[in-house]
């Protein structure tokens, strides 16, 4: 199988770490995620990887932590996700690098565009942690902003419904899919698929985004190797 793309940016949340358990690192959930990118390593694709935190803290719930402090501890949930992550790609024989965006040395390595490059051309899975490294940005914009330095073709965002629907489809039977549409009909609808700061980072840097579900991890490597699944946004 010939791989469509030659560098990925790959956008998984906290959540989709936990599994059923709904909190922490689920390993036989994150090893499936792993073995999945793992293939699409074999096949020649540079893979980087933004993280969430949402399975160890979402301050943005919480009305009584100051904004600044709550981001901060957010990123900190991500570094642990990343270092579990690298982990996991341990077990599999795989080279991983946790690259971070505030100076967590002896834990990690200061993230730096050549870096990372450096890294993803070695055939490493690069892992971006702490976000941006300020407070009141996603990691969502964490992912376009990281996909647009490093070059990367396209950003596949790994959820928990298979595409982007016109409403909730957890909550509407009737809800319809797109098969693809533009950032634009996509902020228009307030269809909430990324923040407004990502679209347009996506939009203003021609770099599409791929939505698809990670309950199958195996869709992971499906999209790498442009099988059509999920819903394209360009």
């Amino acid at each position: 199988m010939q791989p469509r793309y030659k560098r990925v940016l790959l956008k998984l949340s906290g959540e989709a770490l936990a599994g059923e358990q709904k909190n922490g690192i689920d390993f036989d959930v994150a090893i499936g995620i792993c073995k999945a990118i793992k293939e699409g390593l074999g096949l020649g694709v540079q893979v980087g990887i933004v993280v969430g935190g949402g399975n160890f803290w979402r301050g943005r719930s919480n009305e009584n932590f100051d904004r600044t402090r709550a981001d901060h501890m957010g990123m900190l949930a991500t570094l642990i996700n990343a270092l579990g992550l690298a982990e996991v790609f341990k077990s599999l024989n795989v080279e991983a690098q946790v690259l971070t965006s505030l100076n967590m040395q002896p834990i990690a390595e200061m993230y730096i565009k050549d870096r990372a490059v450096k890294y993803l051309e070695k055939g490493r899975a690069v892992i971006f942690a702490c976000g941006t490294g300020l407070p009141f940005f996603s990691t969502d914009t964490t992912a376009s902003l990281r996909a647009a330095e490093i070059g990367a073709d396209i950003i596949l965002k790994a959820t928990m419904v298979d595409g982007v629907y016109d409403r909730d489809p957890k909550k509407n039977n009737g809800a319809v899919r797109y098969e693809s549409l533009s950032y634009a009909e996509m902020l228009s609808k307030g269809l909430g698929v990324v923040d407004v700061t990502a679209a347009s980072m996506c939009k203003e840097n021609g770099i599409p985004l791929l939505v698809f579900s990670i309950e199958n991890p195996q869709n992971i490597y499906d999209a790498i190797v442009g099988k059509p699944i999920g819903t394209i946004v360009r």
